[in-house]
């Protein structure tokens, strides 16, 4: 069992469930299992609407396997995630929610890891936040390619995200998180996932308007 697929080769959604499965291979290790039983797997994850062992193949895992080894598991999406880096990202806009973002230590749990915060403001710059460092947009670009990351994250204003997006793209970004309510214009084979705050905000309060008024 090895992982061969590459990032461009694995659909969009599964790529963001590969982190849940190395976890949750993981915690069934620590408590002892050395065989993992498919239907298990399906058990765990198939109520969320994928089924997980068809995202797994998409990594090399065998098909039609009623067991798998943990050890295998583990050391198929290790050796995926490791190779692709699907779980080091960069942080372009280092305002209030780029430093909360870089504050929150709960992306660890999802494999993700946030090594860095970039802005142009010099008031920002250089300043740290939960041990991680905030530096000029201008040493993004060598810190990517050396690091090889592959994720960025937006976090400045809707009028300044395209150019935010383009810049991480020539620093080779492949997948972009979207905290603007920019629509962003990209290359296709850039991965974009877009998380509008305020629109989610505006639904949330309809549906709690709705209900009061059901309830009169």
């Amino acid at each position: 069992m090895s992982g061969n697929s590459s990032l461009k080769s694995v659909p969009r959604a599964a790529l963001s469930r590969l982190p849940k499965y190395l976890e949750y291979f993981k915690a069934q290790k620590r408590m002892g299992a050395e065989i993992i039983y498919a239907a298990d797997i399906c058990s765990e994850f198939m109520p969320e609407g994928a089924d997980p062992l068809d995202d797994l193949a998409c990594i090399g895992a065998e098909v039609g396997c009623e067991t798998y080894a943990a050890n295998d598991l583990i050391d198929l999406l290790n050796g995926f995630l490791e190779c692709e880096n699907t779980s080091d990202a960069v942080i372009i806009g280092a305002g209030h929610l780029g430093r909360t973002l870089l504050a929150y230590d709960g992306f660890g749990s999802y494999g993700l890891n946030i090594v860095a915060a970039f802005d142009i403001s010099p008031s920002v710059i250089g300043a740290q936040v939960n041990g991680k460092q905030i530096f000029s947009v201008e040493k993004m670009k060598n810190l990517c390619e050396r690091m090889n990351i592959h994720i960025g994250i937006i976090t400045v204003p809707a009028r300044s995200a395209q150019l935010a997006a383009d810049l991480l793209v020539k620093c080779g970004i492949k997948a972009i998180l979207n905290f603007s309510s920019a629509d962003l214009k990209l290359p296709e084979e850039i991965i974009v996932q877009d998380v509008n705050i305020a629109a989610s905000l505006s639904v949330l309060s309809e549906k709690l308007r709705s209900r009061i008024n059901s309830a009169v």
